[in-house]
């Protein structure tokens, strides 16, 4: 047998180690009404007391195995300043498995960021469960002028009501779904008159750094109320383990503000932006704002 001319070398730890997780089976919250973000596992599970997680960053960027430790205070240097410039492979030593439970129509829009790994609740062997999202008429809103994708202000109530009672009946058509299983239909056909308000789960896998980038757009004000409702409890669950890096992630990406040459061109000059696209133009009237920019220091 190969195996047996393999000799392991098992070399104790220098140091005390303690679980990330507090030996939690799972950190779970819910969201919405059926919804749930459960942190189940993490990598790396255990740390040297005294640090987070955090550590296997720094341990990465140093190709070391915890030899010579550089102080708690330099590793969140070096972290910050991997995540200021953009050295992004040590972050992808640290990875988070979730259990995730969403309506179907958040799961296709988080299921774009494809650097995950992904195993979902499939309607091809098992019922569809008996859950939809159903917004309260205070989350019902109207489509917005500037952005095609989203909405923003409240829809007016009575309108807002025809949208939940429609809800209502799409709803009740579960039941036609589940007598048709009885009766014999395949599962497999069954499911294509669902909604996509009818939830569904599953396990993701993803490591920090595109953690990070699918939080950067998901955590976003132009997001999607719901799925950033999600985004802003997977924060909230790492934030504990990897307290450097998210602070690096707060600082140099979420709440940092991104020039294009020709905004810089603007802020050097003095003069209104060089371009004729109208959503460039608005962006940047959005950014003058941010920065607390005279707008008559532009024109």
């Amino acid at each position: 047998m190969i195996e047996e001319k393999i000799e392991i070398n098992k070399i104790p730890a220098e140091t005390e180690y303690y679980d990330v997780m507090g030996g939690s089976h799972r950190w779970e919250v819910k969201v919405h009404d059926h919804g749930s973000v459960a942190l189940v596992d993490s990598m790396p599970r255990l740390a040297p007391v005294g640090q987070t997680a955090d550590f296997a960053i720094c341990q990465a960027a140093r190709v070391s195995y915890g030899a010579g430790t550089k102080k708690v205070s330099e590793d969140k240097g070096l972290i910050r300043y991997l995540y200021r410039h953009q050295h992004t492979s040590p972050f992808e030593m640290v990875e988070f498995k979730f259990h995730c439970v969403m309506p179907v129509f958040i799961a296709r829009q988080w299921i774009r960021h494809r650097t995950a790994n992904v195993n979902e609740y499939s309607a091809r062997y098992s019922v569809m469960p008996d859950k939809f999202y159903h917004p309260s008429a205070e989350d019902v809103r109207k489509q917005s002028v500037s952005n095609r994708q989203g909405g923003e202000e409240q829809l007016e109530a009575k309108t807002a009501q025809e949208f939940l009672d429609y809800l209502d009946k799409v709803e009740e058509n579960y039941k036609t779904y589940n007598n048709l299983l009885e009766k014999g239909l395949s599962r497999e056909l069954g499911r294509i008159g669902l909604p996509v308000s009818i939830y569904t789960e599953w396990y993701w896998k993803i490591d920090l750094h595109n953690l990070f980038h699918f939080l950067r757009l998901r955590m976003d004000s132009h997001s999607q109320k719901e799925i950033r409702d999600y985004a802003n409890t997977i924060f909230a669950l790492i934030k504990p383990i990897v307290p450097v890096a998210c602070e690096a992630f707060m600082d140099y990406a979420f709440e940092s503000i991104k020039l294009t040459r020709l905004e810089i061109e603007a802020i050097r000059s003095g003069k209104p932006i060089n371009t004729t696209n109208k959503r460039e133009t608005e962006e940047w009237e959005q950014k003058k704002q941010l920065l607390g920019l005279d707008k008559t220091s532009q024109a």
